[in-house]
């Protein structure tokens, strides 16, 4: 494991997250293609959660905090719960920015962390390095979801127009 790519990756990924916001209406923002589906404002709201309440948190724990019970989450409830299609998309995405920063201050300041030191939950046996691994990876999911989001809004928006002629999606 290479804790200096990962953290450069997060870094790199908090940019691209904060350029797929920039310019956007507050309509795209809140724009779902079904029911099912999140907008861009919850998903820039689903990662400022994450950020400070899900994997540096869990880092800490199996890192600092070995056999303490991790706090519990909710994070496909949190969506509606916390209105996150609600708040402000500018804000958001620097609560969720500012955030990062944070975990990437707390990440260098790890000094020689045991990647392999590990927890056992109910779902799973996780190490450090999966944790840190998942973080990494979680962002890549979610940057692939606003993609398709920004897809899916601009197709929609080109009706009665096809964009076949762009390529094949």
């Amino acid at each position: 494991m290479d804790p200096y790519y990962f953290t450069t990756q997060m870094k790199n990924h908090a940019g691209t997250i904060q350029s797929l916001t920039l310019g956007i209406s507050d309509e795209l923002a809140r724009w779902k293609p079904n029911p099912e589906s999140w907008s861009i404002l919850e998903v820039i709201n689903h990662l400022y959660d994450e950020e400070r309440e899900d994997f540096r948190v869990r880092m800490d724990y199996i890192l600092h905090h070995p056999g303490e019970a991790w706090p519990p989450i909710n994070p496909p409830g949190w969506v509606i719960e916390r209105g996150y299609n609600l708040r402000n998309l500018e804000q958001s995405v620097q609560k969720f920015l500012d955030e990062r920063q944070k975990s990437l201050v707390w990440l260098k300041g790890l000094l020689n962390p045991d990647w392999q030191a590990s927890a056992t939950v109910s779902f799973g046996t996780f190490s450090a390095g999966d944790i840190f691994a998942a973080w990494v990876a979680h962002d890549v999911l979610h940057l692939r979801q606003l993609v398709e989001l920004h897809w899916a809004y601009l197709v929609n928006a080109a009706e009665p127009y096809k964009i076949n002629y762009a390529g094949e999606w």
